[in-house]
């Protein structure tokens, strides 16, 4: 959304302050032993006790507050009473919801416990990168310029990126225009970042993968060829100097 005033200002940093607090408190909850499916109730709570609400269960009647990925999931996971944390699990945790009639996303990928399957490499690079490229915005920026960054800044560190997952606009619904932040540069995308709107950069970083496949859950997504994925995201405001990071509070590059 492009934002006009202060009151449409203080609208997104409630809401991205809410999403990024309930992903921190989430990561700090998760202990192996637990459900998917508890620590989403968990996050359930959280949101609820702010007075959001979940943006994929109001968009679009996802089985969930939370999407919440494990190891082979690339995104998209169902929270499960049968699916249980273990030590080393590589786990992803996407938070968003409304609040007010504003809407904010973030999400970040962790190892859980000890790195027993040296997960944390990749999940450096993901956090790194986002970083990198987020850094790398303002208004007047080409938005495949950012993809191409993300893609390069990959291949740097050995990585993959997903080409069918991408970051968004958001702020009065969950997605908006620009609709592909994608993570590699499309050179016919003339696009550009615009002063003063709010926008969801995510990276998805991959061992083995470039396609994400829905799976017969109508859902979970997985690598093509298989492999680890990370996701980390911000939504930001653009400006003409460095963004502002609406969802900091969820502390993912701490």
């Amino acid at each position: 959304m492009s934002i006009t005033n202060e009151s449409e200002l203080i609208g997104m940093q409630r809401i991205s302050q809410v999403v990024g607090t309930t992903l921190k408190r989430m990561r700090a909850y998760a202990k192996v032993g637990m459900s998917t499916k508890e620590l989403d109730e968990y996050g359930g709570e959280i949101l609820k006790s702010y007075g959001a609400k979940s943006a994929p269960f109001e968009t679009y009647r996802f089985p969930g507050y939370t999407c919440i990925s494990v190891n082979e999931e690339a995104a998209h996971g169902i929270p499960s009473d049968q699916k249980i944390l273990k030590e080393g699990d590589l786990v992803n945790i996407d938070v968003s919801a409304e609040l007010d009639g504003f809407w904010s996303d973030n999400g970040g990928s962790f190892v859980l416990g000890k790195d027993i399957h040296n997960h944390q490499p990749l999940v450096d690079a993901s956090k790194h990168i986002l970083q990198k490229a987020i850094n790398s915005i303002k208004g007047g920026v080409k938005i495949s310029d950012i993809g191409h960054i993300i893609e390069t800044e990959a291949k740097k560190s050995g990585y993959k990126v997903i080409k069918n997952l991408a970051g968004h606009g958001v702020g009065r619904s969950l997605h908006e225009e620009p609709e592909n932040i994608l993570n590699y540069r499309v050179r016919t995308n003339r696009e550009r970042f615009k002063k003063n709107t709010t926008v969801a950069v995510e990276t998805f970083i991959s061992t083995n993968s470039s396609v994400a496949v829905e799976q017969s859950d109508g859902w979970t997504l997985v690598g093509n060829r298989g492999g680890f994925v990370t996701q980390h995201e911000q939504t930001i405001l653009v400006t003409d100097k460095e963004p502002v990071i609406l969802t900091e509070a969820n502390e993912i590059w701490d």
